[in-house]
């Protein structure tokens, strides 16, 4: 065996035995919690060389097992060290102080494999850029994911592993195969590939609301070790079983078109028989037990991959908007255009409700909502082109500026002189 090789296999192997040295039967919950955290720092690691290699801090010597033009076997050792070994550290150490250590570690061994990596002289700014996105998120998702704490920052950094996943690695893998380039996004006429990434953030919309549903309504995320805690069957849900993954394979089909990649084409297609044949049969199995009756009634409605025309179950709710306000009149009388169901509108000043602003929506199991998020829950009982355009309303950047813009028309909030409701 040469050194080199000898360096590779150390690489891969003593990362892996550490993680098996402490694994020690962890529970169910921190099992998915390692995976998350090697996936999350396996995403992180990759962007950081690529950004590394693309400024000319490094480049690998090697010209074998490479992906991305980094060696695999390197690339998995260095995330298995990064996410999983020190989640599963019975101790909790502070995040700071392993960021220092494996600084360290770094500091003293990079320099040492000059026969896998070539340094520049300013490789300390991506060993840098490396620690710092690939440890703490890494390491913070498993944290949080083991101790079902932080939920806004769980979704977030799932947000980013997913992502890359999906639209980055995913496609990277096939068209290293087959043909396509993310080149062409680069080349092609500026409106072709301005259309392709604006048809992509419009897709993205039904699985960005969904995740924030599991948030809000469910308190849980969509990785399956860390599911809602209760059935989702508003937002999204309340028209298609799988938005997510509806979601992922329009991105990914763009994608082949806008990468010019018919092969990546063809793995949008084995993403769907995947989803449809493996992954859904594991997560209905999982929700029946876990939920029993309710997802029966829900499944027996809801149809992944069939988009229904009215919303499921829809129970009873209100919409209050200001008889005092030109803006809520006419927003009233678009809202009631679109024949909701099950939705009554009424007068906000019949009504008093602790912090009422001219918009209130108050829907089933105490779910509340104000301002321009009111209106944006008022149009998801009116099918599901409307529903579309109150989940987009609802996106957590795009809400703040839509509602800025509002209160600048003159439809911000005010107290409202109010009556109690009979």
């Amino acid at each position: 065996m040469t050194e080199t090789a000898l360096l590779r296999w150390l690489c891969l192997t003593l990362p892996i035995g550490l993680a098996l040295i402490l694994w020690r039967r962890p529970d169910r919950r921190t099992a998915g919690a390692a995976l998350l955290s090697l996936l999350t720092a396996f995403v992180a690691v990759g962007v950081a060389n690529k950004v590394a290699m693309a400024a000319g801090w490094w480049r690998f010597t090697l010209t074998d097992g490479l992906f991305l033009g980094i060696p695999l076997d390197l690339w998995l050792g260095w995330a298995i060290l990064w996410g999983p070994v020190p989640l599963l550290l019975r101790r909790r150490l502070p995040i700071w102080s392993i960021v220092l250590a494996y600084g360290w570690l770094d500091l003293l061994l990079m320099p040492r494999l000059d026969s896998l990596l070539q340094l520049n002289d300013h490789w300390l700014y991506g060993e840098l850029l490396a620690l710092l996105l690939g440890v703490p998120p890494a390491l913070l998702l498993g944290r949080w994911t083991a101790d079902q704490r932080q939920l806004t920052g769980r979704v977030l950094l799932q947000l980013f592993t997913f992502t890359g996943l999906a639209l980055w690695l995913l496609p990277s893998a096939v068209m290293a195969r087959g043909d396509g380039s993310w080149s062409h996004l680069v080349d092609d006429p500026l409106w072709r590939s301005s259309t392709v990434l604006q048809l992509m953030g419009l897709a993205a919309v039904p699985a960005l609301s969904a995740m924030a549903e599991f948030a809000g309504r469910g308190r849980g995320t969509p990785y399956p070790w860390d599911p809602p805690s209760e059935l989702v069957t508003t937002g999204p849900y309340a028209y298609v079983a799988n938005p997510m993954q509806i979601s992922a394979v329009l991105m990914l089909a763009l994608l082949s078109v806008g990468t010019h990649s018919w092969s990546l084409a063809a793995a949008t297609v084995g993403t769907v028989a995947f989803v449809r044949f493996v992954a859904d049969l594991h997560e209905r199995t999982d929700l029946e037990t876990r939920l029993g009756p309710q997802w029966r009634a829900y499944d027996a409605e809801v149809k992944p991959w069939r988009v229904r025309r009215t919303p499921y179950g829809a129970e009873p709710a209100a919409l209050y908007l200001s008889d005092t306000c030109i803006i809520c009149r006419q927003t009233k009388a678009l809202v009631e255009s679109t024949n909701p169901q099950d939705l009554n509108i009424r007068a906000a000043e019949g009504y008093t409700v602790a912090g009422l602003r001219r918009a209130l929506y108050v829907g089933p199991d105490d779910l509340h909502a104000s301002g321009l998020a009111a209106v944006a829950r008022g149009l998801e009982h009116s099918g599901p082109g409307w529903a579309y355009l109150g989940w987009s309303i609802r996106l957590p950047v795009v809400r703040p500026m839509l509602q800025l813009l509002v209160d600048g028309m003159g439809g911000g909030p005010r107290q409202l002189p109010t009556a109690r409701e009979t």
